[in-house]
C-alpha cells in the first residue's frame, strides 16, 4: 500500500511512542497513541537502502552498456566479469521492498514523523 499526501488515515493500530521514563526513581509514564485515530498524510518519503555493491553495479552496468561495444575485448571481459558478480547484489536489492515512511497530523494535534506507513489504514 502507498499513502499519499492530503489522504486520509486512521491509526491501524495502537501504538506506543516512548517507553516508561524514570526520575529520582518515580515512574513518569508513557505516550500511546489509541487505534481509530485519524489524521491527514503530510509527507511520504520512500528510503532505498542500497549498499555499496548495488551502487557500483549501477555504475559498471551502465558503462557496460553505454560504452561496451566500444571497449577492446578484454577491457569488456573484465567489466562484464564485474558485473556478473555483483548481480546477486543487485537481484536482491530489487526484489525487497523500498521502506516507505510518513509524517502524519492527527486530529487532535499530534504529529507522528518517520512513521512505517504500515502503521496506518486509509480512512
Amino acid at each position: 500500500m502507498t499513502l499519499k499526501a492530503g489522504q486520509r488515515v486512521v491509526l491501524a493500530a495502537d501504538t506506543r511512542l516512548t517507553d516508561s521514563a524514570e526520575v529520582a526513581g518515580v515512574v513518569l509514564g508513557f505516550l500511546s497513541l489509541a487505534a481509530g485515530i485519524g489524521g491527514t498524510v503530510e509527507q511520504v518519503v520512500g528510503h532505498e537502502d542500497a549498499g555499496d555493491d548495488v551502487r557500483e553495479y549501477e555504475r559498471l552496468k551502465s558503462l557496460l552498456d553505454s560504452f561496451g561495444r566500444e571497449m577492446p575485448p578484454e577491457s569488456r571481459r573484465q567489466l562484464e566479469e564485474k558485473v556478473g558478480a555483483l548481480e546477486p547484489a543487485w537481484t536482491a536489492f530489487q526484489e525487497r521492498t523500498p521502506r516507505v515512511s510518513v509524517r502524519v497530523r492527527f486530529d487532535n494535534g499530534f504529529v507522528l514523523d518517520g512513521a512505517h506507513e504500515d502503521l496506518f489504514v486509509p480512512a
